[in-house]
Order: structure tokens, then C-alpha cells, then sequence
């Protein structure tokens, strides 16, 4: 969330900074201008009518003293009693509704995001790795992992519906691989030793509170599935404000919702392995074969909390973290830097990572790693205190998928295809897929359909 000094002093720079993003200032702000002059108005006048109350006070006291009739002045004062608490209602709504209005701004792009309208005004900023070449066609993941029997979408569809997916034997074993070899990268491999995470298993169920947080509510809200809790708390909202993490960014920022922390403790890295789910609720029918779009999919999330002066170089080495990731698995990507018209709703600058799939034939996001500022710590109320500061301030909060799991299995499988049909495993997973280099075609009851 914005900063309501900031707003209120810096308009037109605010005004200018949401039409870069493709925003409508008018539409987004209203009645800002007439809503925070009527609230200052109100306060003013407040402060006023009290000021005057105290002085007639001060006055009857005089008088009832004295043995002076005070009757006249006993009115006065309770007529201006009556006006200060109307004066008073009266700001507090205006505080409600710009409240309200802000919680509906998106962030303001950082000084070093470029301008543009979509993805096709991205600014390439580098290039890792050989893309492979192959001496016969390459094919997509979902082709490769039904041939092999790791794959099956048909018998997910039947259990859950579209866009779900059981892995089985080797393909499995890929998904807890890739999981152990990124939680063991990011927080205790000796050659990445820099990343220095502290691995977290949250909650993959949250509140509103936390969705709101993070940015998700209350403008996302069909993108998130929520808990239709059908049990003993049905008739209790507030027991029954449950949804499923679209991310593990919103569990772990959350864990400091309402906190000071100590200056002492920061940055402070976070890294979780979880479950996500997303209801896709905007994608109308795009991905619809494979991994790419699923509803529910298994990602490493890293999130730090920073000082704000540290979070621009934090930012960096957030997205070098994550590049190490693909780097290691031998997977060539990109990096690309947003523009002002395709970054997130609560992001002030975010580069994306984008893995080869030569299945495909193209580049595609493996992770977006982003500086939120005090965005999100603004609407959680995450604060530190500085060495001899006066009071504290919103600390500057960052998040990346250090990966998602369903996209770097599906690079694998299109990177190291082969042609007698069976995948190469990366060399850093080998220890982690016991010591087999190969996947090869599976053997079991479920590569046979049996009849309904």
C-alpha cells in the first residue's frame, strides 16, 4: 500500500507513475483531492471547536467559582461537544474511505523500470547457456512424460479435473528431487554458501489478513480458492477464513505481520518448499496441455526482509540465487526486466526467468523474482528500528521462486530428451535420484487402461 503523505504531496508524480503502468489515475483515485481536503477540514475544525470547549470550560469553572451564573456557557459547551464529535465521524469516515482507495493502488514502478505497455516492451538483460541441439525433432514435456508412463493427465483429470497431474515412479521421484536439491542449494550447499536461507515450513491455508498482506486481496480474489469450510464453524466467518496459498510468499511474509523487528536481525532470508494452488481464473483455455498452467503445483519460495537501502542490491542477489538454480541443472535462460506495464500489482521492479523449452520452441517463465519496497510491509505492518531512530520504519520485503518445481521437471524433460525417447538427468541430481542417470520407461499397472 502507498504511503498517504506521500500521495497527498507527490500527486501528479502518482498520477504519471500509474498511467506507465497502463492504469487510468482518474478511475483509481476518485475523489482523492475533495475526500483528504474535507478530512484535514474536519480535523482542523476539531481541533478548533475543542480548543474553544477547554477555553468556556476554563470559563465556567471561573464562574461556578466566583458563584457567577454558568448556565449560558454549560450549553454553549455541550452544543460543542455535540460539533467535535461530528466533526471528529466525519474525519474518521474520510480516513476509511481513502484507506480504502489506496488499498486499490498498485505500487509505483522504481526509478529504473522502463516504460512500456506489455511483455513486448521487456528489456532483455542477459543470457545463459547453449540452447541444445538435437539430431532429430524435439518434443513437448507431456508427449515425453505419457511415453514414458511419468505422466498422466487423463487419470488426474478423472480424480480432480483439468489442469491437475499424477506423477508416477521416476517422474515422482523428479518432483522430490528437484524439491531436496533446491531447499539444500539455497540454505546449506558449501558452493553457494552466500544464499544463507533459513528453510520454513508454514501453513499452506492462511487468512485474509495474510492474502491482504501480500497484496492478493481484495483485488485478486478469483484467483484464489478459498475454504468453504462445511463444518461446525460454517456459521462463524471469522473461523472460517481460510484459502490456499497461491504462493508460500504469502505464509512467509506474513510470519512477521504486525512485528518490529531488530536491525540487528536484518536481512532476514526465508526459503519454503510448498504446495501451491491458483485457479487460473484468467487464463481462458491458454496452457492448457502440460504443466505450465496447473491448479495445483509444488514451488521453493525464498523471501527476504531488508533495511530499505539494502533492498536494491538485495534484489539482485535474490535473482542471482535463483539463477543458480538453473545454472547448476545445466538449463539455459534469460533474464528479463519488466516494464512499467507488465510488473505485478504490488511490485516496484521484477525480473523474470525465463527457461529454453526446445519442445516448444521458446522461452518461458520459471520465476519472477521481485522488490515490493514497503508495499507489502505497509499493509502488513512489518516495521524495524534503526540505531537511534525516533520511531520505526516499514522494512522493504522482496520474493522469488527459487523454482517453481512443475516448470524446471518439464525443462529437464525437454532439455535432456533423447532420442531413443528416455530423459537425461541433470548431473547435480543424480545423488538426489539414486545415483540413476537415466529415465527410462516406466513398468507398472497404471500403464495399462483398464476398461470403465
Amino acid at each position: 500500500m502507498l504511503d498517504l503523505n506521500y500521495v497527498r504531496t507527490n500527486l501528479e508524480a502518482v498520477e504519471a507513475a500509474l498511467r506507465s503502468r497502463g492504469a487510468d489515475p482518474a478511475a483509481l483515485l476518485g475523489d482523492f483531492t475533495s475526500i483528504d481536503r474535507d478530512r484535514r477540514n474536519s480535523i482542523t475544525e476539531a481541533e478548533s471547536v475543542k480548543a474553544e470547549r477547554n477555553r468556556l470550560t476554563a470559563e465556567i469553572q471561573a464562574l461556578r467559582k466566583s458563584g457567577a451564573d454558568a448556565s449560558t456557557l454549560t450549553d454553549a459547551t455541550r452544543d460543542l461537544k455535540q460539533r467535535g464529535e461530528a466533526l471528529e465521524a466525519s474525519a474518521q469516515l474520510a480516513d476509511e474511505r481513502l484507506r480504502d482507495l489506496l488499498q486499490t493502488l498498485p505500487n509505483l514502478p522504481s526509478a529504473s523500470v522502463p516504460h512500456g505497455r506489455s511483455e513486448h516492451d521487456n528489456v532483455l538483460q542477459k543470457t545463459w547457456g547453449t540452447l541444445p541441439n538435437f539430431g532429430f525433432a524435439p518434443r513437448p514435456h507431456w508427449e515425453i512424460g505419457e511415453a514414458l508412463g511419468i505422466l498422466d493427465f487423463e487419470r488426474a483429470a478423472k480424480i480432480s479435473g483439468s489442469r491437475f497431474t499424477v506423477h508416477f515412479g521416476q517422474g515422482a521421484r523428479l518432483e522430490r528431487a528437484l524439491a531436496a536439491f533446491m531447499l539444500d542449494l539455497h540454505t546449506r550447499s558449501p558452493e553457494h554458501q552466500d544464499h544463507g536461507y533459513t528453510e520454513v515450513l508454514p501453513p499452506t491455508m492462511v487468512n485474509s489478513r495474510s492474502l491482504f498482506g501480500t497484496g492478493q486481496l481484495p483485488k485478486f480474489a478469483e484467483d484464489l480458492f478459498h475454504a468453504d469450510d462445511r463444518g461446525p464453524y460454517a456459521d462463524k466467518p471469522q473461523e472460517n477464513d481460510h484459502w490456499l496459498i497461491p504462493t508460500a510468499e504469502v505464509s512467509l511474509t506474513n510470519i512477521f505481520r504486525d512485528e518490529i523487528l531488530d536491525d540487528a536481525d536484518l536481512p532476514i532470508r526465508f526459503c519454503a518448499f510448498t504446495s501451491c494452488f491458483r485457479s487460473e481464473a484468467g487464463s481462458y483455455g491458454k496452457d492448457v496441455r502440460g504443466l505450465i498452467r496447473q491448479h495445483q503445483f509444488q514451488k521453493v519460495e525464498l523471501v527476504q526482509f531488508t533495511r530499505p537501502q539494502d533492498s536494491e542490491a538485495a534484489h539482485e542477489t535474490l535473482t542471482r540465487n535463483a539463477e543458480a538454480v538453473l545454472e547448476a541443472l545445466g538449463l539455459p535462460y534469460r533474464r528479463m526486466l519488466l516494464c512499467t506495464g507488465d510488473m505485478g500489482f504490488a511490485s516496484a521492479k521484477t525480473y523474470d526467468l525465463e527457461v529454453w523449452l526446445p519442445g516448444q520452441n521458446l522461452y518461458r517463465e520459471i520465476s519472477s523474482c521481485s522488490n515490493f519496497e514497503a508495499f507489502q510491509a505497509r499493509r502488513a505492518n512489518i516495521r524495524f528500528r534503526a540505531p537511534g531512530a525516533k520511531k520505526p520504519d516499514f522494512v522493504h520485503t522482496l520474493n522469488g521462486s527459487g523454482l517453481a518445481i512443475g516448470r524446471t521437471y518439464l525443462a529437464i524433460l525437454e532439455n535432456y530428451q533423447q532420442a531413443d525417447g528416455t530423459v537425461r538427468i541433470p548431473d547435480a541430481l543424480i545423488p538426489y535420484m539414486d545415483h540413476q542417470s537415466v529415465i527410462g520407461q516406466q513398468t507398472g499397472p497404471w500403464l495399462k487402461k483398464g476398461k470403465p
